[in-house]
C-alpha cells in the first residue's frame, strides 16, 4: 500500500483534469472543486454503480427535486434552529475557526461540548490561532445553510438545501400514491447539496458545495425485514458497536441476533454500502462501519452506522446508514397539516377501539343555523391527528370555518376496520459521493519511484482502454483508428494517442487509471494482430484485431487477463 501524500494526488487530479479548483482564476474559493473531463466520467461511473444496486437489484424508483427549499420545509426538518456549528474567531487576525476542530486529539469526541466546555478547554490547554498565535474568542453557534429569497423582496425566504432528503420526504404522498399505497417503498436521488461551511480543508473532505446520492427507504414500524437478507447474512462486517467502541467482525445475521445492528432491514444494507464500496475499489482492509456513539446519535434515530475509509487525513466517514424512525414524516405532516401515514390493512376486519371526532351538536345549532349540519359532517370526517392547539379548521362551501372545541370532542368507539393508519419509518443509506470519489482515488493511487499508477478497477476507470499506433505512418495510424472506433461506444470510453514513445504513452494511461492498452504494430498489418497490455501486470498478449471490441467486453466482464 502506498503511503498518499494528499498534494501529490490532487496535483495528479488538476494536471490530468479529475478536478479543478473552482474560481482559480480569481484566487478560488475555499471549499469548491470543479470537475475536469475525467473526474465527470468516474464521477458518473460511481452513481451509475450505485444506481445498479438501488435502481436495479432493489428495485427502487428516483426522483429528482428542486435545490431551493421554502424555509418552511427546512423549518419542519429542524434545520432551521438546529443546523448549525460552533464558531470562534481569532482576537488578533480574526480568523474564523471551527470551535470543536481547535480540540481534536485533546477529547475523544470533541463535537459533543457546549460552547463553555470549549472555551474553557482553549484555555486550560493553551489553543491558540494557527496562523498568528492569539487568543481564541468566545464560541457561537454558526447556521451552515446559504439563506436566499424567493421571488422579488423578502416576504418568501428560501435556503440552498443542505441535503438532498427533504425532497424526498415532502414528496412522500405523492410517491405512496405512485407505488399503489404500498410499503416497503424505496426512493433515490442524487444532486447537489450546500453547507456554509465555516473554514472546509482536507480538500474534497469537507466542501461547501457537494454531491449526494441518497436513498430513503420506507418501510412499516413492525415489519423491519428485508425480502433478501437471506443472500447476505452470512457476509462479514468489521464493525464498531457503541457499547464497547471495540473493532470485532461477525456475520451480519450475528450482528442482527446478538443486537449490534437494531433490525435486519438495516443490516442488509450497511452489508449492500460494503458492497457498493468494494465494488468501487475501496480497500476493503481499510473500512469499517462505525455506530454512533450514544451522545452524538440523533435523538428520533433507532441506531446509526457510519462507513468510515482509512484515508491520509485518518478515518472518513462516506456513508451514513440509519434508521430514522418516523421522525421526518411525523415533522412535515405537523407543520403542514398532511396525511403521511400509511394504510396497513388487516387480513380481515378487526373490531378495535378507535378515536373520532364527534360534532356537539347542541352547541353547532344555535352558533351555525342552518350550516350546523354541513358543519357537523365535515368535522366528523377528519381525523383526531386534524386537530391542532386544540382547533379544527373545516371548508364548507368554499368558506373556511375553525372552530373551537367547544364545538367537538374526541371520542372513543369500538369499531370494525379494514386496517390502521400508520407513519413509516425511514432507513437512510447516505451517500458523500465527493468523499466517496476521493476515496476511490486515494485508495487506487500507487507509486514506485517516480511511476504513477491509479490501478482503478475497471467499472468505474473514465478510461478503459487507450488505442495507439506504433508510429503515426505507414498505415499503422489508420489501423489503430478503425480499431478505436469499433472498441470506443457508450459503455466503453477509448483514448487515442499517437504521440511520443510508446513507454511514454503506456505512462500517462496508467496515471490516470486506464486498465488496459491496444497496440498496433507492423506485425498487425501482416498477420491482423495487436498487442494488449494489462496496467497492474504489465503483461502482454497478442489478439486478433478483429475480436478487440469482444475481448474489452469480456474483461469488463470480469474475465482474467491471463485467460485471453
Amino acid at each position: 500500500m502506498t503511503e498518499v501524500n494528499p498534494n501529490d494526488l490532487m496535483s495528479l487530479c488538476k494536471r490530468r483534469g479529475f478536478i479543478w479548483p473552482s474560481f482559480e482564476l480569481y484566487g478560488g474559493v475555499a471549499g469548491m472543486y470543479d470537475y475536469g473531463p475525467l473526474g465527470c466520467a468516474l464521477r458518473n461511473n460511481i452513481v451509475d454503480m450505485w444506481r445498479g444496486i438501488y435502481k436495479g437489484r432493489e428495485g427502487f424508483v428516483e426522483i429528482d427535486s428542486e435545490t431551493v427549499n421554502p424555509r418552511e420545509v427546512l423549518a419542519a426538518s429542524g434545520h432551521v434552529e438546529n443546523f448549525a456549528d460552533l464558531i470562534t474567531y481569532c482576537q488578533k487576525c480574526g480568523a474564523p475557526y471551527r470551535a470543536d476542530h481547535m480540540v481534536k486529539g485533546i477529547f475523544d469526541n470533541p463535537d459533543v461540548l457546549t460552547p463553555k466546555q470549549l472555551e474553557e478547554a482553549f484555555v486550560e490547554h493553551g489553543i491558540k490561532c494557527p496562523a498568528c498565535g492569539g487568543d481564541l474568542g468566545p464560541v457561537d453557534e454558526f447556521n451552515l445553510m446559504f439563506r436566499t429569497n424567493i421571488g422579488p423582496g423578502s416576504s418568501r425566504v428560501g435556503y440552498l438545501r443542505p441535503e438532498t432528503a427533504q425532497g424526498i420526504f415532502v414528496n412522500f404522498a405523492n410517491l405512496y400514491r405512485y407505488n399503489r399505497e404500498k410499503l416497503p417503498l424505496g426512493v433515490i436521488q442524487t444532486g447537489r447539496s450546500y453547507r456554509n461551511e465555516i473554514a472546509p480543508r482536507q480538500g474534497m473532505i469537507r466542501m461547501r458545495e457537494f454531491n449526494q446520492m441518497e436513498v430513503e427507504l420506507f418501510v412499516d414500524p413492525e415489519d423491519k425485514d428485508w425480502v433478501r437478507f437471506h443472500e447476505v447474512e452470512d457476509g462479514t462486517l468489521d464493525l464498531i458497536p457503541n457499547t464497547t467502541l471495540e473493532p470485532v467482525t461477525m456475520t451480519v445475521g450475528e450482528a442482527v441476533e446478538k443486537g449490534v445492528i437494531a433490525n435486519r432491514v438495516l443490516a442488509y444494507f450497511v452489508y449492500t454500502t460494503k458492497q457498493l464500496l468494494t465494488g468501487l475499489g475501496i480497500d476493503s482492509k481499510r473500512l469499517r462501519f462505525r455506530e454512533h456513539e450514544k451522545d452524538e446519535m440523533a435523538h428520533y434515530a433507532a441506531d446509526c452506522w457510519d462507513a468510515e475509509v482509512l484515508l491520509s487525513y485518518g478515518w472518513t466517514e462516506i456513508v451514513g446508514i440509519a434508521d430514522r424512525g418516523s421522525w421526518d414524516l411525523t415533522r412535515h405532516a405537523q407543520f403542514s397539516g398532511a396525511d403521511l401515514t400509511h394504510l396497513k390493512r388487516f387480513d380481515e376486519p378487526r373490531e378495535m377501539e378507535v378515536e373520532k371526532v364527534a360534532a356537539k351538536h347542541k352547541a353547532l345549532g344555535p352558533a351555525f343555523k342552518s350550516k350546523a349540519k354541513a358543519i357537523a359532517a365535515a368535522m366528523e370526517s377528519m381525523s383526531p391527528s386534524d386537530i391542532r392547539d386544540g382547533r379544527l379548521k373545516v371548508s364548507v362551501d368554499g368558506e373556511e370555518i375553525e372552530l373551537t372545541d367547544d364545538y367537538f370532542e374526541v371520542v372513543k368507539r369500538v369499531e370494525k376496520v379494514a386496517g390502521i393508519r400508520v407513519t413509516p419509518h425511514v432507513i437512510e443509506p447516505s451517500h458523500g459521493l465527493d468523499r466517496i470519489f476521493y476515496s476511490v482515488l486515494e485508495h487506487a493511487y500507487d507509486q514506485k519511484d517516480d511511476y504513477t499508477v491509479l490501478r482503478l478497477v475497471p467499472a468505474v476507470a473514465p478510461i478503459k482502454v487507450g488505442v495507439f499506433p506504433l508510429m503515426e505512418k505507414d498505415g499503422l495510424d489508420k489501423m489503430a483508428k478503425e480499431i478505436y472506433e469499433k472498441v470506443h461506444t457508450h459503455r466503453v470510453e477509448a483514448y487515442y494517442d499517437g504521440s511520443g514513445t510508446i513507454g511514454k504513452r503506456y505512462a500517462r494511461m496508467d496515471e490516470v487509471g486506464t486498465p488496459w492498452c491496444l497496440t498496433v504494430d507492423y506485425q498487425s498489418l501482416d498477420d491482423g494482430t495487436v498487442t494488449i497490455r494489462d496496467r497492474d501486470t504489465s503483461d502482454q498478449r497478442r489478439i486478433p484485431a478483429s475480436e478487440a471490441a469482444a475481448v474489452i467486453d469480456s474483461l469488463l466482464a470480469g474475465k482474467e487477463f491471463s485467460s485471453i
